[in-house]
Formats: C-alpha cells, structure tokens, sequence
C-alpha cells in the first residue's frame, strides 16, 4: 500500500469528526471541561482491552526520569606519548588502552593531531595523549604536526619518549631529548620494538641518551609494557597540573563534514589557537580531536572529525578507521555541527553527512563556511541548492559562518544551544495524548478496506533524541506518520533534533 493512495492531508480544512473516525474517549479530547490529565487517563483506561505485551506494558509504567551525565570530574593527569615518525607511539597507545582506538598503519606520519584517551592502569586512570611524529628539520605540514608535538609535551604532566629499538637514538631522537630536558617534565624512555630476548642489548645502547633506564617493550605484542607503564605511576600526579583534558561536564559537540570544508579551521578559530594541524591537503585530520572552548559564558567540548569522504566500507588504510573513529567520536558526541562549503555546489557527501547525524540521533546544526566569499549571485544559487537538497531538514539551524575571518561565529551558539534544548525536550504525556486527540478529529486516518486504524494512546518513551510510541488498533501509514511528526514539531518546536514516531498495532483481548 502507498503513501499516494492516501487521502491528501488538507491542514486547512475544517475541523469535522466523522462518526467513524475516533472513538468516544478520543472524541472527547477537545472538549475544554477535560484537562490533559483526565484525558491520559481516559485512554490509559482504555488500554486495558487492547493485547499489551509485557514490554508495553514496562513503557507505560515507566516514569521517564531522565539520568544525569553526573557531575564533571576533576582533570585527569596526562601522559604525552612522542618520539620521531613510525617508532610505534600509535601503537603503544592502543595497548596501554587494551583496544584498537589510535589510528595505526605501517606508513610515517599517519598520526598528525595530537589526540587524548581516558586510560587505566593499576586502578590509576589518566589521559594519554598520541602525538604526531617530531622531526627536526620538518617543514610544511610536518612542521605543524612537530609543533602539535611539542604543545602535548606543555601539557603533560609525564612524558612517554619512544625510540625505536631496532634502528638506535638517530639525530632526531637527540633533538626531543634537548626538548624534553627544556621541558622539565618526567621522562619515561620507551624502547620499542623489542619482540625477543635478543633486542634487549639494542635497549641498552639508549642509556647514551642519558634519560635514565630505557624499558624494552613491544607494542605489538605487549611485552614489557607493564613495567613501563609502572614506571609512569610512580612520577605521576594524582591530579593533572593543567587541566587541559578534564572529562566529562561540558556538552558535546562534534565538528563533521566531508574532507576540507573548514572543520579544522574552525576549530583553531574557536579555541583561539592552532589547536589542530590546518593544511590545504585533503584528509589533514585523521583522528577525532576534542578541546574544551568556552563560548557564550559556557564550556563546551569540541571535537574535530575526518572528513567523511565516501562510506566506510569502500575506504581503506588509515581512511578506513579514521571514518570509524569519525562515526565513533559523533555517537559519543550529543550535537553535530555539519560544515558545508558555501563556495561549492551541495554535494551527495554532504546530504550523507547530514543522513549520518540523523542516522545517530545526535541534534543537528548546519554551518555553511567561508559565507565572506561570496556573492549575490552564489547566494541565490545556494539557497535554490538548500531548497531541493536539503529539503529533508527544515528544522536544522543554519548558522552562515567563515572559519578563516571568525565572522558571525556569535551565531553558532545559540544554534548549538536550541537544538540541544530540543534534544532534551520531554512532551508530558498529558499533553501529548490531548494534542494526538485533536489531530485525530481533525484529520482522521484514511479509511482502508472499510476500516479505520484508531490512535489508542500515545507517549513519548525517551529523549536524545526525542522518541513517540503510538498504540493504534490497525496500521498507520508512512504518509500519516510524517504529517504527525510534522504537526509535532509545528505544536512543540523541536527544532535542531530528530524526532522518531514509531507505532505498535495491538489487538482487543478475546472475550
């Protein structure tokens, strides 16, 4: 059965109730002596010569208390990982974690940004922080990934130096212990890549580089790690003396969109610093990058994503987990900022992004960026463009935006912050069953073969994303469905956030 051969929807018509479109309880329901409670439970009343399974029946009962995040945690301390290009930090990173988290590949320079984990150890945690590989002599987009390096190790509270074994302190492994000496901090010497007994003597060699004992480990097979990870406990704070990886508290916020629309520079832009490794190259970021930034006289956790080029399946290497970890990062975040280049045409990966934030249930903002370039003629040309390919999510807030000037960035939060209200929004049942009655008397369902499905009750079964049950006694068609959700966000807002209406058919109890 299709939608088209529905009876069309005529919002504008009169009020009229058929005598076969509602029953008497849900006729009732505009008449003004009855107030939202009585009428939830008239129905609720009326529930109990209907079928409901167990599951239903745990629904109903349910108070719909929503549980806390609970409150923010003091900062963790830090642990930065560095050391010079392809000696295995990425790796070690993923067994002090006990899972494959880190973006790993055997090519240098696949991690560029540095990133933080919460870590355990010993009934210790701690935040441990991948770094991109430090060089020397590094210019261009090797630079920035050297000095996102040597911004970890201002941060730590501890610091692991890996040198890969097998090769020996190189010119550049005597360059990060010059800067680490500089630094002041606790210093840990990792010799990695010791698989056997037989490299223990290469591990030796690199007490030359007079950082005290070198631990020999191997990251891929966890042996010896333990002990460097002991060793790091016993130089390590209880509370980190920085604070710049506190968890938990601020919302969440995750910066997405397809490769090189201006995630990264956004970020910079919004910390105030060059937080993240910003480079005409496509695919700069691999790994997600949270920062906490206060905005509006509130602290928010930022993370900045990989660009989302194609569908996870169809990419491979290190794209391959960076979009895994994208869609990761975007499941632990609760609001999506989609950034989309205004310069260029709506894009089929950009409509995907948008689908991938509705997919998750995560409350949505669109940001068109470098709006400044553009000119009239553009301007009309993209909201024709919003018109027809957006046309999914006229809910969205639209904030226009350029990452590079910082102009009208004041309008990101307040969209941020309306979508979140209505990602948090809870409609009392009451209400919800009153206004589900006068929708119901105004335009009843379409009748099929001789019958006409009934809305019995209705209740809203969770938030974040804002989630309707509906009990009907026959099947409610996709068309009505829309035209409910719609009528929903016309009578409560929801602006900012999906909403999902499902429906349970149930049948009257045998006599």
């Amino acid at each position: 059965m299709t939608d088209e051969t529905a009876r069309p929807i005529d919002e504008g018509a009169p009020i009229s109730t058929p005598d076969h479109a509602v029953d008497p309880v849900a006729g009732a329901v505009g008449a003004p002596e009855l107030d939202d409670a009585a009428v939830e439970r008239a129905l609720r009343a009326g529930l109990d010569d209907f079928e409901l399974s167990p599951e239903d029946q745990a629904l109903l009962d349910a108070q719909g208390a929503l549980s806390d995040d609970g409150a923010a945690q003091g900062p963790l301390p830090v642990v930065a990982v560095v050391g010079r290009p392809n000696v295995g930090k990425s790796s070690l990173v993923n067994r002090i974690l006990r899972r494959r988290e880190a973006v790993v590949e055997d090519v240098p320079g696949v991690t560029r940004d540095r990133v933080s984990y919460e870590a355990e150890w010993g009934g210790r945690r701690f935040t441990i922080v991948d770094t991109g590989g430090w060089e020397a002599d590094a210019t261009g987009i090797h630079l920035r990934v050297a000095e996102q390096a040597e911004i970890a190790i201002d941060l730590a509270d501890v610091v692991m130096f890996v040198v890969d074994a097998t090769v020996g302190a190189t010119d550049d492994d005597e360059a990060v212990v010059k800067l680490l000496r500089r630094s002041g901090k606790p210093v840990v010497l990792v010799a990695n890549k010791v698989d056997d007994q037989r490299g223990e003597a290469d591990a030796a060699m690199l007490w030359s580089l007079g950082l005290g004992q070198p631990f020999p480990v191997s990251a891929v097979h966890g042996r010896g790690s333990g002990d460097a990870l002991d060793a790091v406990l016993e130089v390590l704070p209880d509370v980190s003396a920085h604070g710049a990886y506190a968890q938990g508290g601020p919302r969440r916020v995750a910066l997405v969109g397809r490769p090189n629309v201006g995630k990264s520079s956004l970020l910079n832009r919004l910390a105030g610093s060059e937080r993240v490794v910003v480079d005409n190259v496509a695919g700069t970021t691999r790994d997600p990058v949270d920062e906490l930034i206060k905005l509006g006289g509130k602290t928010w956790r930022f993370v900045d994503t990989a660009g989302i080029r194609r569908r996870v399946h169809q990419s491979r290497g290190a794209d391959f987990y960076a979009s895994l970890r994208t869609q990761t990062a975007l499941e632990k975040a609760e609001v999506a900022v989609v950034l989309i280049d205004a310069e260029e045409p709506i894009a089929e990966q950009d409509i995907r992004v948008v689908q991938q934030v509705i997919d998750s249930g995560r409350a949505l903002v669109i940001a068109y960026n470098k709006w400044d370039t553009l000119d009239e003629e553009r301007r009309y040309y993209l909201e024709r463009e919003i018109e027809k390919e957006l046309v999914q999510v006229p809910w969205a807030p639209r904030a226009n935006i350029s990452a590079r000037t910082g102009r009208h960035m004041d309008r990101l939060v307040p969209a941020i912050e309306t979508a979140l209200e209505s990602w948090d929004t809870r409609v009392p049942t009451g209400r919800l069953n009153a206004f589900m009655g006068e929708i119901v008397a105004a335009h009843p369902h379409p009748l099929r073969g001789g019958k006409q499905p009934r809305i019995l009750f209705a209740t809203q079964a969770s938030t974040r994303p804002p989630r309707f049950v509906i009990f009907a006694s026959g099947f409610i068609e996709a068309g009505y469905r829309r035209f409910i959700e719609r009528r929903l966000r016309e009578q409560f807002g929801f602006e900012g956030t999906p909403i999902e209406v499902s429906v349970r058919v149930r049948e009257k109890r045998r006599r």
